[in-house]
Parts: C-alpha cells; structure tokens; sequence
C-alpha cells in the first residue's frame, strides 16, 4: 500500500529539487569512482588520504542523496527531509571553497547547485504538497 496521496500531483518545484539533488549524487559517485581507480593505478599518494576509505564514505553519504533525489523526481516525500539536510551540511563547503580554501570556482558552482535546491524545497508549491498527508481535507475548507 502507498503512503503517497493518490491526488496529489506533484509540483514542478519538487522535481527540480529532485534534479539538482539527483546531479549533486551522481557528481560525488562520480569522485568516488575517480578515487578507486586512482587508487588502484597508484596515480595517488596513499600516505596523505585512503582512495577507497574516500570513495566508500562519498559513495555511502551521496548514495544517499542520490536516492533522495531520485525519490523527488518520482514524488515521494521522504525524499525531501535527507534532501535537505543535505543541503544544510553542503552550504558550509559552498563557503569553505569560496574563502578559506581559495577555490572560487568549485565554491560558486556548488553554491549554483544547493541554494537553487533549497529555495525549491522549501517553496510554497512544495510545502503545500508536503502538507498534504497531514491536513488531506484543507482543499475542500477552502
């Protein structure tokens, strides 16, 4: 049995949260593919950091998000909650790269991907579909 309300239609603004998040996923894979074959070429320095011990924790923290995203596209809500905090914990490294880390570049894309994913998800047309599950009779109130 679905736990999604049947007449619920879900908004444009969860799906494109759900494709930023989707992107931000398949981007940290994507790093944590690179780090096992570098770290199986030895095309990186094993005495600094671990290749697999990074790639095991990008694949498990964005396997994740990868899957929130994923959740929003097909419009299911439990997606947006790990969406978000997702998002939270990101916004802090969209400024680390920005200043401390002197990675301007890398820091305004990040930013271009998770405050965009934010504003959806916490949007009127968002909210309101999340809404639905606990007041379903407010439409007809109105």
């Amino acid at each position: 049995m679905s736990t999604e309300s049947p007449r619920s239609t879900v908004p444009s603004t969860v799906r494109a949260a759900g494709g930023l998040v989707v992107l931000e996923g398949v981007i940290a894979i994507g790093f944590a593919v690179v780090s096992v074959v570098r770290a199986l070429t030895g095309g990186h320095d094993q005495t600094v950091g671990n290749g697999y011990g990074l790639a095991l924790w990008l694949g498990t923290l964005f396997g994740g998000v990868l899957a929130a995203g994923i959740a929003l596209l097909r419009g299911k809500r439990w997606g947006r909650a790990v969406a978000i905090v997702a998002q939270l914990l990101l916004l802090p490294v969209a400024w680390s790269l920005l200043t401390d880390s002197h990675q301007v570049v890398l820091g305004i894309l990040l930013a271009l991907i998770v405050v965009p994913a934010l504003v959806l998800l916490f949007s009127p047309p968002t909210t309101r579909w999340l809404a639905q599950d606990y007041a379903p009779d407010a439409d007809d109130v109105a």
